[in-house]
């Protein structure tokens, strides 16, 4: 009989150690031959994420997930078995020869799968630093080669580099539905993610449901951003892009600071879509932003054809052209009937209508749309003029000068104007709408005109007799200082060195500035006559606080030190030596900075402005500060409330009437 030695005895006992995977922490995959098991946990390569089982709140349920591995709170972002829990701790995960993923419960009953129609030889399941856990073939080093990702998915939660969307080639659908409870992770009444019939080229954007019914509605994307959320804008958090192909369609989003941890969740608690970021300074998480905002939020509020504005009193406004169909409901703040038109339309003579175009407006529900990415605006028109049922159109996309068709079928439903951002619409009307909105328009008009005219003849007398008095000061002046400088050169050889005085000195020679010693005064301050120690009798000006000399140069001396990393320098020397938190200072003078530029879209919002206060991101460089506007960069990016027309019976409206 054969004696082991210590080395064979070594060997077998690794052999079996690696086969039965027996790790309280394993490496950040599981191949063919290992096993995850209630206990254990694999974790990311780079200690980002983990994997393994746990119970919800006091929930004694045992649930496969993946969360947070850096982060005291345990935050879980995914779960496999989300309705089908194992009720003690017998839950093993491993993948079998076809390469799929399998969860066994009590006496080996699987409670959850993978299915994964191509087969190959060396199956491998890896957990990524992005959250994702993957199944491909060990292999095939090709990133993108998965046999399985749950990425593909979600649950609750959407994770940087995680789509929400359609994959139309396959007709993979993703979205996020939130938990029903904290202690129970299977799907509840909320759900989020995009919709459109690509059947019926309607125009795709985002909902959230509750149940079968809409409960809040993004607005179409425009090329820059949801119509329904002009907040959407670059940040200093994140990028973020939504692609409509013919192949997808689908919202992403990346971390512009890779420390950063934030996430997107679907809160059944309250109800809202939320985007959280980690604060760590404080261990916990802070809401950065979320949907519905307000009222004006919440699906179709004012009705069919009805507009809402937040801030107004009452919030629901039916739109020009249109009364409401209960007036007595309408009065009661009962706003569910909507809209009706004063005139119907005058569909069998086309010419006879026309549209008016309204601004800053999130575009109505797309469901009975209809969308061509081809045409341009002026043949959008004919074809939406060419239908009976066709009730408005607009630009798809809304970058450069605008490009795009869509077009809506039957009631306007879910619009909302706001203050800035928002979309260009032009809503159908019969002529007697257009000849009124007319009149009104040439009557503000003339009004605007002749107060115009009249402030402008104002002005101009002002200025001239301005102009008189400022002449006839400067005129005064000019002598005193020419005599000044008589006195002082007479019975003395001319000095061409300029001699420095301290301002004791000077304060000495005129007692304090003295309104005795006070000659006259110019257009940058007093004159002072005064006498040196030695005799020497001098005048002195004296710059007022509102001569504005030498403020630019501060102004452009502070910026240069700012852009060149120079700031301190600004400062007194005493002053850097003895303060210790000039860097703070120093941080809360840069988002100062961005929060004055002079484009609005570079401004941060409140969200990003407590999150860069809270946080060590990378702060973006700012542009010189902005001390008046000038928008002709931005056209196309936000609706300009300037009239205009596109045609001859289309006009401009940027305030609507209650009814």
């Amino acid at each position: 009989m054969a004696v082991l030695t210590f080395t064979d005895i070594t060997i077998i006992f690794i052999v079996m150690l690696f086969n039965t995977v027996s790790f309280a922490v394993l490496l950040d995959s599981i191949n063919g031959f290992g096993s995850l098991n209630d206990g254990n946990t694999v974790v990311s390569r780079g200690g980002s994420f983990e994997l393994g089982f746990f119970s919800p709140g006091s929930s004694k349920n045992r649930y496969l997930g993946i969360w947070y591995k850096s982060i005291p709170v345990q935050t879980v972002v995914w779960v496999a078995n989300r309705c089908n829990p194992i009720n003690d701790s017998s839950g093993v995960l491993k993948i079998n020869d076809t390469g799929n993923l399998v969860l066994w419960g009590q006496n080996k009953s699987v409670v959850w799968y993978t299915s994964s129609l191509r087969r190959v030889r060396r199956p491998i399941a890896q957990l990524l630093d992005t959250g994702n856990l993957v199944v491909r073939d060990e292999d095939d080093q090709n990133p993108d080669a998965n046999l399985w990702k749950s990425f593909d998915y979600p649950c609750d939660t959407l994770l940087p580099e995680m789509k929400v969307g359609w994959d139309l080639r396959t007709g993979l659908k993703r979205r996020l539905s939130a938990w029903k409870s904290t202690e129970d992770p299977c799907p509840g009444d909320f759900t989020y993610g995009i919709e459109f019939s690509p059947n019926r080229h309607t125009f795709p954007e985002a909902y959230i449901r509750k149940g079968t019914a809409k409960f809040y509605r993004s607005g179409p994307w425009n090329g820059l951003r949801l119509s329904g959320s002009p907040e959407l804008r670059p940040n200093p958090l994140y990028d973020f892009n939504f692609v409509f192909n013919d192949d997808e369609v689908y919202y992403i989003y990346s971390l512009r600071n890779k420390s950063v941890i934030s996430r997107i969740v679907m809160n059944q608690t309250t109800s809202i879509r939320e985007r959280l970021t980690w604060i760590e300074a404080e261990q916990t998480w802070k809401r950065y932003s979320s949907v519905p905002r307000d009222d004006c939020d919440n699906y179709g509020v004012c009705g069919a054809n009805g507009n809402c504005i937040i801030g107004d009193n009452p919030m629901c406004y039916c739109l020009k052209g249109f009364k409401p169909k209960s007036q007595e409901k309408w009065s009661l703040m009962d706003w569910s009937e909507g809209c009706v038109r004063n005139v119907p339309l005058n569909c069998h003579d086309k010419n006879k209508d026309g549209f008016l175009k309204f601004s800053g407006f999130k575009l109505p529900d797309t469901t009975n749309s209809w969308l061509d990415k081809r045409m341009n605006l002026k043949e959008c028109r004919a074809k939406c003029l060419s239908s009976c049922s066709c009730m408005a159109y607009t630009n798809s996309d809304i970058r450069g000068e605008g490009s795009g068709c869509a077009i809506w079928f039957g009631d306007l439903i879910d619009i909302r104007q706001f203050a800035s951002g928002g979309q260009e619409i032009y809503i159908r009307m019969p002529h007697s709408e257009l000849a009124k909105a007319d009149r009104k328009v040439r009557a503000i008009l003339i009004v605007v005109a002749v107060i115009g005219g009249v402030a402008g003849m104002i002005l101009f007398g002002y200025c001239i007799c301005r102009r008189r008095n400022f002449k006839d000061v400067t005129d005064e002046n000019e002598t005193i200082d020419r005599n000044e400088t008589i006195n002082e050169n007479q019975g003395q050889e001319e000095d061409l060195d300029l001699p420095l005085f301290n301002l004791s000195t000077v304060s000495i020679a005129t007692d304090n500035f003295s309104v005795s010693k006070k000659l006259g005064e110019g257009g940058f301050g007093p004159v002072y006559r005064g006498k040196l120690e030695d005799g020497q009798e001098i005048a002195v000006k004296r710059l007022s606080m509102s001569s504005g000399q030498g403020v630019n140069e501060f102004k452009n001396e502070a910026w240069t030190l700012m852009s060149e990393d120079r700031p301190f320098e600004l400062l007194d020397k005493s002053l850097t030596s003895s303060c210790k938190s000039l860097h703070d200072a120093l941080r809360c003078i840069h988002i100062g900075l961005l929060c004055v530029q002079q484009s609005p879209v570079d401004r941060p919002n409140m969200s990003s402005v407590v999150l860069m206060l809270g946080s060590q991101i990378e702060l973006p460089h700012p542009k010189p500060p902005g001390y008046f506007m000038e928008m002709e960069s931005m056209k196309g990016d936000y609706s300009s409330t300037k009239p205009e027309s596109s045609s001859t019976n289309d006009m401009s409206i940027t305030l609507l009437e209650p009814r």
